[in-house]
C-alpha cells in the first residue's frame, strides 16, 4: 500500500480490532529503530564534532548528508517487500556490471580503482552490493526448500565469491570480506548446517598460505601489523598503536568532550572516518564506548527481531542480510580499532565522516522498516 492512502490506512486504524497501534505503522517507519537510529545519529554528530576539531563546515556536510539517508530510508520503507523481490535480479545484475565496469574504466585514488565517474557524479558501485547481494540470495531462496540442498549451496557461492572477487580486485578486501559475511549470513539465516560452516572455514585455513602469495603488499602489511604493530611503530603499526592508546588514555569515563589529545594533536591518523571510535573511548572512556555499543546492539537487535517475524521466506532473509550487513559494519570497524582485527578500512556505521556507506546502511534499515510493518498492513 502507497502512503498516498494514507486517509484510508487512518481510517482504518480507528476500527476496533484494527491492527495498527501508531502513525508510525502507517508511515511504515518502526518507532523502536527510528528511535535508536536518531539516538546514534545525535551521539555520532557529538563525536564527530570533537574528532573534525571543532570545524563547522564538516558537520554541516555531515548533517546534509545525514538528511539525504534519513529521505532514502522513507523511500524504502515505503516500497512493498514484493517489488523489492521483482527488482532483485535486476538491481544485482546492474550492481554487477557497474562493478565490471569499475575494473575497465573505474576512476583510480589512494591507489585503489574503486569509483565510476558518470559525469556528474562518482559513484562506488560495491556500495550498491551491501543491499543488492543479500537482495540477490533472498530471491534466490524463496521459492526453494530450506535448509538449501548442495546444488543451491553450490549457486550460493557463486553469487557471492564473484562480486567479492571482484572487489577485492580492485582493491578493497575490506568491502569485500563485508558483502561476504553479509551473504553467508543469509545462508546462515537459510538454515545452511553448521557442518557446512566449519568446513568453509576450515577450507579457508588450509588455502590461506596459497591466497598470501596473491596479496598486495599493503594487505601483508595489513595483516604482519595485526599480528605484531610494534614490529613498525612508526610505519605500518603507527595507527593502531596510537589508536590503542587512545582509548587506553580514556579511562572509565574519558577525559571529557573536547578534550582528546591523540586526536586533537594529530597523534591518530583517519580520526574522523576510520578511527572515530578510538575518539569516542578516549573522551568518554569505556562507559561512553558501552553506551554506543549498546545503542548499535539496539538496532541489530530489533532489525533481528524483525527478521524474524517476517511473513515469508523472502523478506526474513532479506531482513537478517541486511541487519548483519550492519553488524559486520561495526563489528569490524570496532575490532580493527581495539586491535582485534587487522586494518580494513571500513567506518563506523552511521558515526564516521562519510556520505556513501551511510545512504546505503540506512537504505538497507528502510527496506527492513518495510518488511517489519508490511505484515500488518496486509492483515488489514
Amino acid at each position: 500500500m502507497s502512503i498516498l492512502n494514507f486517509p484510508t490506512l487512518w481510517s482504518k486504524a480507528r476500527k476496533k480490532g484494527s491492527p495498527y497501534v501508531t502513525i508510525w505503522e502507517l508511515l511504515h517507519l518502526d518507532l523502536i529503530l527510528v528511535f535508536a537510529l536518531s539516538l546514534l545519529l545525535v551521539v555520532g554528530l557529538i563525536i564527530l564534532y570533537s574528532a573534525a576539531n571543532q570545524e563547522v563546515v564538516v558537520l554541516n556536510r555531515q548533517i546534509l548528508r545525514l538528511a539525504l539517508a534519513w529521505l532514502v530510508l522513507f523511500v524504502c520503507a515505503q516500497i512493498p517487500p514484493q517489488r523489492y523481490l521483482f527488482w532483485a535480479p535486476y538491481f544485482f545484475a546492474v550492481s554487477l556490471g557497474l562493478l565490471i565496469a569499475v575494473l575497465l574504466l573505474g576512476h583510480i585514488g589512494k591507489g585503489a580503482k574503486r569509483w565510476l565517474d558518470v559525469g556528474f557524479i562518482r559513484i562506488q558501485p560495491s556500495e550498491l552490493l551491501k543491499i543488492s547481494l543479500p537482495m540477490m540470495l533472498a530471491y534466490y531462496f524463496h521459492d526453494k526448500s530450506l535448509p538449501p540442498r548442495l546444488g543451491n549451496v553450490i549457486v550460493a557461492f557463486l553469487i557471492i565469491f564473484i562480486p567479492a572477487g571482484l572487489i577485492a580486485k580492485q582493491p578493497d578486501l575490506g568491502t569485500a570480506l563485508l558483502i561476504t559475511g553479509s551473504g553467508l549470513a543469509v545462508l546462515v539465516f537459510a538454515g545452511l548446517s553448521w557442518r557446512w560452516l566449519v568446513g568453509a572455514l576450515v577450507s579457508v585455513v588450509c588455502i590461506a598460505p596459497l591466497m598470501w602469495h596473491f596479496m598486495h603488499t599493503y594487505q601483508r602489511e595489513r595483516i604482519l601489523t595485526f599480528l605484531n604493530p610494534e614490529r613498525d611503530p612508526l610505519g605500518s603499526g603507527y595507527h593502531i598503536i596510537q589508536s590503542k592508546i587512545a582509548l587506553g588514555s580514556g579511562g572509565l569515563f574519558g577525559k571529557g568532550w573536547l578534550q582528546g589529545t591523540q586526536s586533537h594533536l594529530q597523534f591518530l591518523p583517519e580520526h574522523a572516518t576510520d578511527f572515530i571510535f578510538a575518539v569516542c573511548g578516549e573522551e568518554f572512556g569505556l562507559v561512553g564506548t558501552l553506551i554506543l555499543i549498546s545503542i548499535n546492539l539496539l538496532i541489530v537487535g530489533r532489525a533481528l527481531y524483525i527478521s524474524m517475524q517476517a511473513s515469508d521466506t523472502f523478506s526474513r532473509l532479506l531482513a537478517g542480510g541486511l541487519t548483519l550487513t550492519f553488524f559486520i559494519s561495526f563489528f569490524v570497524n570496532t575490532g580493527m580499532v581495539t586491535g582485534l582485527l587487522p586494518v580494513v578500512g571500513i567506518p563506523l556505521p552511521l558515526v564516521s565522516y562519510g556520505g556513501t556507506s551511510m545512504v546505503t546502511l540506512m537504505a538497507g534499515l528502510g527496506i527492513v522498516m518495510s518488511i517489519a510493518t508490511r505484515r500488518k498492513l496486509i492483515a488489514a
